[in-house]
C-alpha cells in the first residue's frame, strides 16, 4: 500500500473542485492544472500548486497526457486524478501514468480498453449471462450482410458507433428503404468524432428508460453495487435530471440490475469507481448498454442516498485498502435529485450560450448542494462543455426531494446568460415526471419553448402595460425598468419577473 500525499487533477471547473476538497479533508496536497482560459477559475486559486498547461483549446492543454506527467515527476506528485471527460477514460494514458511509477486512480488500462469499445464489452459480458439488447456481436461493414442482419433483427433498428458516446455516430433506421444512406452516415460521423469507423447494429427500444448502477471494486477482488441512478430526462442523448433511486424500480429489479452490474465489472476485473449503464423497456425488462470506466458528472446523488463519498473510496482503492463495506452495509437514505445547469437556450434548441456571468447566486438551505466551478463575473469559455454547475437536492422521499429542488431553482440567481434551469423547472412540475411515467423521449413528447414564456393573468398585463408607459415616458431620466417592477403594487407575479 502506498500512501497518496501529493494529487495532481487533471481537469477542470467544477469535478476538479470537488476531488480536492475531498483530497484536503484526507490530508492530500492538491495540485491544479489549467489552460489560459482558466487561470482566474476557482479550481485554480484552491489548489495549493498550479500549473499552466497551455493555450485554451484542450488538444493544446487538458489532452497534453505527456506534459501532465512531466509536471508530476517535476513536482513530485504521487498520484493523478482524472475526473471525468478529457482523459479519463484513455487506456494509453492509463499506462503511461502507471509506467511512469505514479498512481492513477482509477481502473486498469486493460479494463478502460475492454469497456471503451461497446463491441468489446459485449462479448467480455457475455458469458456472465448479462441481458443484452439483440443485435452483432462484431463491427459490421459489408452491406449487404448489414441488411440482412437489421432485417432479421427487425425494424426499427440502431446503427452505433463501436467507440461512440454522446450520441455521435448513432442513427435510428426505421425501414430497409432508409439503412444504406444512414449506415453510410453512421460510419463517417464515427471515423470523424474518433477516429474509428466501426459500427455495429442492434433493436432500437422505441420507448426506453436509462438507468445505471454505481459499482465499486477495490484491488483485492471486492465488489458492490451502490444501487441505481435514474438518467432519461436528457437532450441531444446527453443527461440533465438525474435522481436516486428510479421512481420506477422494485427492490427485486434492483437486486437483479445490481447483481448484473457486479457480473459487468467482473467481466473485465474492474476496481475502482464504474458505472454500468442500461437500457430499460416499457415492460421494465432491462439490457446492457455500457460501462463508463470513471466518475459520473451524477455521482452525487449516489452519494446522498449512501452517505459514502466516492472520490474517498476512489482515492483509498487505489493507494490499495480494502472496501471499508459490504454489500449488506448499504441502505438507501431518502431521495435524491441532481440537474445539470447548462449555459444553454432552452428556447432555441438547447444551444450553448456564451458571455459572462453578470450575477451568480447560489441557492441555499438545508438538503441543497451544488457542485460548480464559477464566480460571478465570470466568462462562460467557448471551448469546453457548457455546463455551469450540478444543483442537487435531498429529501427524505421524491417528493421531499422535487419540492427542495423547485425551490432551490427559483433561488439560483444567473444573469447574462441563457441556462437550463427554467427547463428544469418546467420537467420537474410535469405530471410525467411527478408520476415517473417518463422515458428518454420527455424532451420530444412534451417540450416546446414556448411553454417557457410566463402567462399572466389580464391584472398582470394592465400592472405591466403601465409600467412600460412610466418606463418610456420617463427614459430621459433612466429609470431602471427592476427599479420600477419592485415600486409597483406588492403582487405575486412580481418574482416571476424579476
Amino acid at each position: 500500500m502506498k500512501k497518496i500525499k501529493k494529487l495532481l487533477v487533471a481537469n477542470r471547473g467544477e469535478i476538479a473542485l470537488r476531488i480536492m476538497r475531498t483530497a484536503k479533508e484526507m490530508g492530500i496536497s492538491t495540485v491544479a492544472v489549467y489552460s489560459e482560459a482558466d487561470r482566474l477559475s476557482p479550481h485554480v486559486k484552491f489548489a495549493d500548486e498550479s500549473v499552466c498547461l497551455g493555450p485554451p483549446p484542450s488538444n493544446q492543454s487538458y489532452l497534453l497526457g505527456d506534459k501532465i506527467i512531466e509536471v508530476c515527476q517535476q513536482l513530485e506528485i504521487d498520484a493523478i486524478h482524472p475526473g471525468y471527460g478529457f482523459l479519463s477514460e484513455n487506456a494509453v494514458f492509463a499506462q503511461k501514468v502507471k509506467d511512469a511509477g505514479l498512481i492513477f486512480i482509477g481502473p486498469s488500462p486493460e479494463s478502460i480498453e475492454v469497456m471503451g469499445s461497446k463491441l468489446a464489452a459485449k462479448q467480455a459480458v457475455a458469458k456472465y449471462n448479462i441481458p443484452l439488447v439483440p443485435g452483432t456481436e462484431e463491427a459490421i461493414s459489408d452491406l449487404e450482410a448489414a441488411k440482412a442482419k437489421a432485417n432479421e433483427i427487425g425494424y426499427p433498428i440502431l446503427i452505433k458507433a463501436s467507440a461512440g458516446g454522446g450520441g455521435k455516430g448513432m442513427r435510428i433506421v426505421e425501414s430497409e428503404g432508409e439503412f444504406e444512406e444512414q449506415m453510410q452516415r453512421a460510419v463517417s460521423e464515427a471515423q470523424s468524432a474518433f477516429g474509428d469507423g466501426a459500427v455495429f447494429i442492434e433493436k432500437y427500444i422505441t420507448s426506453p428508460r436509462h438507468i445505471e448502477i454505481q459499482v465499486l471494486g477495490d484491488q483485492h477482488g471486492n465488489l458492490v453495487y451502490l444501487f441505481e441512478r435514474e438518467c432519461s430526462i436528457q437532450r441531444r442523448h446527453q443527461k440533465v435530471i438525474e435522481e436516486a433511486p428510479s421512481a420506477v424500480v422494485s427492490p427485486e429489479m434492483r437486486k437483479a440490475m445490481g447483481e448484473a452490474a457486479v457480473g459487468v465489472a467482473k467481466a473485465c476485473g474492474y476496481y475502482g469507481a464504474g458505472t454500468v449503464e442500461f437500457i430499460v423497456d416499457d415492460q421494465l425488462n432491462f439490457y446492457f448498454l455500457e460501462m463508463n470506466t470513471r466518475l459520473q458528472v451524477e455521482h452525487p446523488v449516489t452519494e446522498m442516498i449512501t452517505g459514502k463519498d466516492l472520490v474517498q473510496e476512489q482515492i483509498k482503492i487505489a493507494e490499495g485498502h480494502p472496501l471499508s463495506f459490504q454489500q449488506e452495509d448499504l441502505k438507501i437514505h431518502g431521495h435524491s435529485i441532481e440537474i445539470r445547469v447548462y449555459a444553454e437556450d432552452p428556447k432555441n434548441n438547447f444551444l450553448p450560450d456564451i458571455g459572462k456571468l453578470q450575477t451568480y447566486k447560489r441557492p441555499q438551505g438545508p438538503g441543497i448542494r451544488v457542485d460548480d466551478g464559477f464566480e460571478e463575473g465570470m466568462e462562460i469559455p467557448i471551448y469546453y462543455d457548457p455546463m455551469i454547475a450540478k444543483l442537487i437536492t435531498h429529501g427524505e422521499n421524491r417528493q421531499d426531494a422535487i419540492a427542495k429542488m423547485i425551490r432551490a431553482i427559483n433561488e439560483y440567481r444567473i444573469t447574462g446568460i441563457q441556462t437550463t434551469l427554467d427547463f428544469c423547472r418546467f420537467a420537474l412540475q410535469h405530471e410525467a415526471f411527478v408520476s415517473g411515467q417518463f422515458d428518454t423521449k420527455f424532451v420530444d413528447r412534451y417540450f416546446k419553448p414556448e411553454l417557457l414564456e410566463p402567462v399572466f393573468t389580464e391584472e398582470e398585463k394592465e400592472i405591466l402595460v403601465a409600467l412600460a408607459v412610466t418606463f418610456f415616458e420617463k427614459a430621459d431620466q433612466k429609470i431602471n425598468p427592476i427599479q420600477a417592477i419592485n415600486s409597483a403594487p406588492s403582487t405575486n407575479w412580481k418574482n416571476r419577473l424579476i
